[in-house]
């Protein structure tokens, strides 16, 4: 079965700077754009980050500048180098995935379960 988990969420002051990294595990055959989500209570999830399988980043407005997307392709996992935080920037932050399971297959969304970011004045 895939999954996809997230890790290094947490508590930081503002200013502050976290990692938050996404492993890929069980089988697949392919995997395209990696992507990282956030979402506050009573909002819409979305998008804050995404990087295709040769690179050409593309990032929210809110985050241009402060973070970073990164990912390794020999590993299959993806990260997020997120600087200058700001109390906006409290959410549940998730990692997404458009993993192809077996060669003629159609292309599924995969999600991780999420981490906590929460960013202090």
């Amino acid at each position: 079965q895939v999954q996809l988990v997230e890790s290094g969420g947490g508590s930081v002051q503002a200013g502050g700077s976290l990692r938050l990294s996404c492993a890929t595990s069980g089988n697949f055959y392919d995997i395209n754009t990696m992507e990282w989500y956030r979402q506050t209570p009573g909002k819409e999830r979305e998008l804050v980050a995404a990087v295709g399988p040769v690179g050409s980043p593309n990032y929210a407005t809110s985050v241009k500048g402060r973070f970073t997307i990164s990912r390794d392709n020999a590993k299959n996992t993806v990260s997020l180098l997120m600087n200058n935080l700001k109390p906006e920037d409290t959410a549940v932050y998730y990692c997404r995935a458009d993993l192809l399971l077996r060669a003629g297959e159609s292309w599924g969304s995969f999600w991780g379960q999420g981490t906590q970011v929460t960013v202090s004045p």
